[in-house]
């Protein structure tokens, strides 16, 4: 064997043991309608940008985009590609649930969506008490330095339907056992739910899976109230945690934060994006 490949073996060792530090954002951006006035998409493109710069997150989920958000979103944000479709086509047509990632350190292997219903793999249908079509988006990530590889799944869960969340949950549950196998992934999005709801419990149901909130898994926890949804308003803000991450249990969580940013009288968004620094 030569002498410099003999020299080199041990930092090659070492490198492929170093963990993966990985830095994930799900952020319900809100829909441009101009039923929003003021906070009307255009009036805080800008903000929303800028708010997810200051962060730098490896990878981010997007939900309630639509297409033209997406390319505003493109334009802003230089150094992340990004897939996903509309959920009432599976091209351009209505919502998207997209990953954003940095192109600059991870490759994007393989992709896909599917749909929250009966016939998962039929664009834009829906099932059970869903008041809409809803869908979750997926990546097959390698970190381009260490060759290592993941799984990102970013979703909006129905607004309406308690059935259609609770089974939601389950599909789920089944897609990532069927598409990550044994992998390190992540689960993130608007789930619609709360930590009392019952889809939440199926969540931490240990026989079927091992993932955990990354709120309570946290090393260090930045965030001073569990509020994701809070409407615009900053003064008056509701308080209800609906946006999540979890993480298979290959996952160590280092932090957890809800970004607060704001100008004194609105956030960016209705929802506030949650942030967690990850390592497997």
């Amino acid at each position: 064997m030569p002498l410099l490949l003999v020299l080199l073996l041990p930092l090659l060792s070492l490198s492929s043991q170093q963990p993966v530090q990985l830095k994930v954002l799900t952020y319900n951006i809100r829909l441009d309608t101009p039923a929003d006035g003021a906070n009307q998409w255009p009036y805080r493109k800008e903000k929303v940008a800028g708010l997810i710069l200051e962060q730098q997150p490896d990878i981010f989920g997007v939900q309630e985009a639509l297409h033209n958000q997406m390319q505003d979103l493109e334009q802003l944000l230089p150094d992340y590609r990004w897939y996903g479709v509309g959920r009432d086509d599976a091209r351009t047509s209505g919502e998207y649930s997209a990953l954003f990632y940095r192109s600059d350190k991870y490759d994007l292997m393989k992709s896909g969506t599917f749909w929250l219903s009966e016939t998962p793999g039929i664009p834009g249908s829906k099932s059970w008490d869903a008041a809409i079509t809803r869908i979750c988006s997926w990546g097959y990530f390698r970190e381009k330095a260490s060759g290592r590889t993941f799984f990102v799944f970013n979703t909006h869960f129905d607004h309406q339907g308690t059935q259609a969340r609770l089974k939601s949950m389950e599909l789920i549950r089944e897609k990532i056992r069927e598409t990550a196998g044994s992998a390190p992934f992540v689960l993130m999005g608007d789930f619609n739910f709360q930590p009392t709801d019952a889809p939440y419990v199926l969540v931490g149901d240990t026989s079927q899976w091992k993932v955990s909130d990354s709120f309570h898994a946290a090393l260090v926890k930045k965030a001073e109230k569990p509020c994701t949804f809070t409407g615009f308003k900053v003064k008056g803000a509701e308080c209800r945690r609906i946006d999540y991450i979890f993480a298979s249990d290959h996952c160590r969580v280092l932090s957890f934060d809800i970004i607060q940013q704001n100008d004194g009288r609105h956030f960016p968004s209705d929802h506030l994006p949650v942030l967690a620094e990850l390592s497997f």
